[in-house]
């Protein structure tokens, strides 16, 4: 996906990009094309598939840190469990292996992290990751299915660059939503179409053309939806100049206004005779009335 290569190549520090796809092939993309040192926090894929054809370069800016196939630590043999996904842990990761720049975080699987982390925990480890210092960008992946709207909002809204990875109408392409936030908060998007080739390489295109598609679309936006009726829906001057002159009922002349306004002998007066049955006490009289 050819913005997720720009988007790295230009990401400022402390930047996170959250991707919403579940394959771990977009990992080794943005390995192949990092110019500096990559850990990895491989929860739900070995090292072998995250450093499949890469080149040796690639593979010794590669930091694997192995959380497949146990990253719970339930049998004790991964290297980096979910439980340890907390910024001290992570940050002596970089310092044990940093080199003379910062590095890029990459966790293949931000929904098993978020699955046994308190959302709000989770939240503040991702801050305290990108104001450390030591980490030039965070990219994730997270399963948007598996957690709740609220959840995952609030993980986009953390985020510096949101790519949505989503079946396309076309079955040999996908599309790639990228929206991002710059540091003046202007918000930019794009929209990218894909397909992946036997080779396992990415052939990416603007828009899968459909025939007769484009045409259909001028067709649309050049018809005249009056052109066919039998009655005619404008006025001519003069119609419209009648049409103004004519007295709507509701309105009222100004001499109708007068009439019906002018005041005669005893209007507004009210008058009340009380009748036996009426409860009337003159020596309790309502006193409050005449505040």
């Amino acid at each position: 996906m050819e913005s997720c290569v720009l988007t790295l190549q230009g990401a400022e520090a402390g930047g996170f990009i959250l991707i919403q796809v579940c394959s771990c092939g977009v990992v080794c993309r943005y390995c192949q094309i990092c110019a500096v040192d990559v850990h990895v926090l491989g929860f739900e894929s070995p090292e072998t598939e995250v450093c499949a054809g890469l080149d040796s370069s690639c593979v010794q800016k590669l930091h694997f840190h192995k959380g497949f196939p146990d990253p719970l630590g339930w049998t004790r043999r991964s290297s980096f469990t979910v439980e340890r996904f907390a910024s001290q842990h992570i940050t002596q990761l970089f310092k044990d292996t940093q080199q003379a720049k910062a590095s890029v975080l990459v966790v293949d699987s931000l929904s098993l992290v978020l699955r046994h982390h308190d959302p709000l925990v989770f939240c503040q480890t991702l801050q305290e990751l990108r104001k450390g210092g030591v980490i030039k960008t965070i990219i994730g992946l997270l399963h948007s299915d598996l957690h709740q709207q609220g959840v995952v909002g609030i993980v986009c809204y953390l985020a510096s660059t949101v790519i949505s990875v989503a079946p396309a109408n076309n079955e040999r392409h996908s599309v790639a939503k990228t929206t991002r936030r710059t540091k003046s908060g202007k918000v930019m998007q794009e929209e990218e179409y894909f397909s992946v080739c036997e080779d396992a390489t990415l052939s990416v295109q603007a828009s899968p053309r459909q025939p007769g598609h484009a045409q259909k679309e001028r067709d649309v936006s050049e018809a005249d939806p009056t052109s066919n009726l039998t009655f005619n829906l404008r006025l001519s001057e003069e119609e419209r100049k009648a049409k103004e002159k004519v007295a709507l009922p509701f309105v009222f002349s100004q001499e109708k206004k007068s009439a019906l306004l002018k005041p005669t002998p005893g209007s507004g007066r009210i008058v009340y005779e009380p009748d036996a049955n009426d409860d009337f006490d003159e020596e309790d009289p309502d006193d409050d009335l005449d505040v």
